[in-house]
């Protein structure tokens, strides 16, 4: 059980999760934690080592809860009582890929998926070149729309290309497992 004081807390908003917890003092399974920190978001800095401490103890916590039922406590704003939620599936992995990063020591930005990207923010997200995906704009791989002279790109766009690309890379991958299997 994680009970957060100060603020209340939507499922849907992960930042507003991230921002309460760096500013305001949280209780873990009843025992108070002090988050340090400014409440930036991360994605103009990188985590100090006390964002990182608390990230990976909040990530061993949520990790060890049973998919589905992992439940947050915090006050209702309006009546100051306890309120619980339990945290979906999606929503605990959301928060656990984002506290892996974070207790690493990478810098975080979350990106809505309706978002429209420029190709230099599209292509790191690709983690590729600027130069590439333009080549692979052009070629029709991804969609995109023009803004003046400047192409944009839908996030949903972007990633189910990555999707693809991954898929394909997998099983080229498992094809050379396999490959190196009969060698043997």
């Amino acid at each position: 059980m994680i009970e957060a004081a100060g603020g209340e807390l939507r499922p849907a908003n992960a930042v507003a999760f991230m921002r309460l917890c760096s500013t305001e003092q949280c209780r873990v399974r009843g025992e108070p934690m002090n988050f340090s920190g400014k409440g930036l978001p991360f994605g103009n800095r990188l985590p100090s080592a006390d964002d990182r401490q608390i990230a990976n103890q909040l990530r061993r916590i949520l990790a060890s809860q049973k998919a589905g039922e992992a439940k947050l406590r915090v006050p209702d704003p309006n009546t100051k009582k306890p309120v619980e939620i339990t945290l979906t599936p999606t929503m605990s992995d959301l928060f656990l890929e984002l506290l892996r990063h974070i207790g690493s020591g990478h810098a975080v930005t979350l990106v809505p998926i309706q978002q429209m990207l420029t190709t230099q923010q599209a292509a790191d997200l690709l983690d590729m070149s600027r130069p590439y995906l333009i080549k692979l704009i052009e070629k029709g791989y991804i969609p995109h729309n023009m803004v003046g002279r400047h192409r944009r790109l839908k996030s949903e766009d972007v990633f189910a290309y990555k999707a693809a690309r991954d898929k394909i890379r997998s099983k080229a991958i498992d094809e050379l497992i396999a490959d190196g299997a009969d060698l043997d």
